[in-house]
């Protein structure tokens, strides 16, 4: 069925639910004006929804009425559950949910509409496609007063991709399945060498365990954080440092995995800064003093986990005098909707005579804007917050992620020579996720970056 017959069809049930989309916006405007930015989505997302029900319930009309019922539920579900979490907001703050049934919930949510969206876009170029079909067919008869033959019936191009957009939904909705199944803690280990000139002996072989962007507010069990810690600790490492987003959104996410925490252990200690999740800004908070005790109590977390928090500070690592310096900058991003508390010439002080300086910094970002420009004396960057996207393809020669087309450097190691030392940048591509609860394609990391003598 076409979308124009559609409309015919039920222009009247159409009718009905914009009235009770307008006159719902107006009333959650006048008593709740803060949630009535949703009602646009949610109506985009409803039309989204009936576009393609009207694309596929001749179909499904034909089956057993029991199969015919739990497709139609399953189909509707999803903006059930929006339309519910939106109302069930206002009176209990998203952040203050359960943790695991916001990232269930949340999850099943974007894997179906993920599907839907590529079925939609195919379908709208299909019947675009019959538009112009038909468009150009009525201007011929027009010109040739002839009546065209009937046509062999095969299969149309619209056709073809109608059937590309619903197969293809229904790939990638049983990829992101899987991904949230098997991937979301599918733990990988990578390992880099940086190449220091002039690298004094005693940080020959010198480890660095990075992991970054755990998200605990989107993890569902203890079980697969207390693998990743033993992993992280199987490495043997000389420090260990966490480059940001601890948590998604208050820092109750964190309590929960306290006991893992304090397991992972390092010779030389764990370090730690801030991600632009860890602020806060992303809940409604009923004060500003409250928000500053959210931040309060995150830092007292990391005080009970043993480890030293960087804000705008360093710490030198010393051995046979020699320095090796660890910085760690609040979050600054070039991008002007994240955070910029980071004082990179602040939290340099006292490094002069550190032979190595490493940079902590959770957006890579920062190393573009700032630090390969002017601060030439940094050797290394370590950095967080792109996820790759936690989709993508990544092979020997080949990368591919969504990431790509909103950072430049998005994950993995790069490079570039100055003319006094080479610089280095290294993006994490994470150890939890958020939005998505899973990962197909850009696993969660934990990296072993080893320092070498440049030969």
């Amino acid at each position: 069925m076409t979308i124009i017959a559609a409309l015919k069809k039920s222009h009247y049930y159409i009718l009905t639910i914009l009235i009770t989309f307008v006159a719902a916006y107006f009333i959650t405007a006048a008593l709740y004006p803060a949630y009535a930015r949703y009602f646009p989505v949610l109506f985009l997302v409803f039309l989204m929804d009936w576009y393609l029900w009207n694309s596929i319930k001749e179909n499904v009309s034909v089956w057993h009425r029991w199969l015919k019922y739990s497709i139609s539920l399953f189909y509707w579900l999803p903006l059930v559950i929006i339309v519910s979490m939106t109302l069930i907001s206002v009176v209990l703050p998203y952040e203050q949910w359960d943790d695991s049934w916001r990232t269930y919930l949340m999850g099943f949510v974007f894997i179906v509409y993920a599907a839907k969206v590529f079925s939609v876009l195919f379908l709208l170029l299909a019947d675009l496609l019959k538009v112009l079909k038909h468009l150009f067919r009525f201007s011929k008869q027009k010109r040739n007063r002839v009546a065209e033959l009937p046509a062999k019936k095969k299969i149309t191009r619209s056709r073809f991709l109608k059937n590309v957009g619903l197969l293809g939904g229904g790939f990638i909705l049983s990829g992101l399945i899987i991904g949230m199944i098997k991937w979301a803690h599918d733990f990988k280990i990578r390992k880099v060498s940086v190449e220091v000139p002039d690298l004094p002996p005693v940080f020959d072989c010198f480890r660095i365990v990075q992991i970054s962007d755990m998200h605990l507010g989107s993890w569902t069990s203890r079980k697969a954080m207390d693998e990743a810690v033993q992993m992280v600790n199987r490495l043997d490492p000389d420090i260990v440092v966490f480059t940001g987003d601890l948590v998604n959104f208050t820092t109750r996410e964190a309590y929960p995995f306290e006991d893992s925490l304090k397991k992972i252990r390092a010779w030389n200690g764990v370090y730690a800064i801030l991600g632009n999740h860890d602020y806060g800004d992303y809940v409604d908070w009923s004060s500003e003093e409250e928000k500053a005790e959210n931040l309060t109590e995150l830092e007292d977390f990391y005080s009970k986990l043993g480890w030293t928090l960087l804000k705008n500070d360093n710490r030198i690592l010393e051995r046979e005098n020699e320095q090796l310096a660890i910085i760690g900058v609040e979050n600054w991003s070039s991008i002007s909707r994240f955070p910029r508390h980071g004082d990179l010439i602040k939290a340099k002080e006292g490094t002069d005579n550190a032979s190595v300086k490493i940079l902590l910094s959770h957006d890579p970002t920062h190393w573009e804007s700032e630090v390969k420009g002017g601060h030439e004396d940094i050797l290394l960057t370590l950095s967080g917050h792109t996820h790759g996207f936690q989709f993508g393809v990544e092979m020997r020669n080949f990368r591919w992620s969504p990431a790509q087309y909103m950072y430049k450097y998005w994950a993995g190691f790069y490079g570039r020579r100055t003319k006094r030392n080479p610089q280095y940048l290294y993006v994490n591509r994470g150890l939890g996720n958020i939005g998505y609860p899973g990962r197909v394609g850009i696993l969660p990391e934990i990296t072993l970056i080893t320092l070498n003598p440049k030969v």
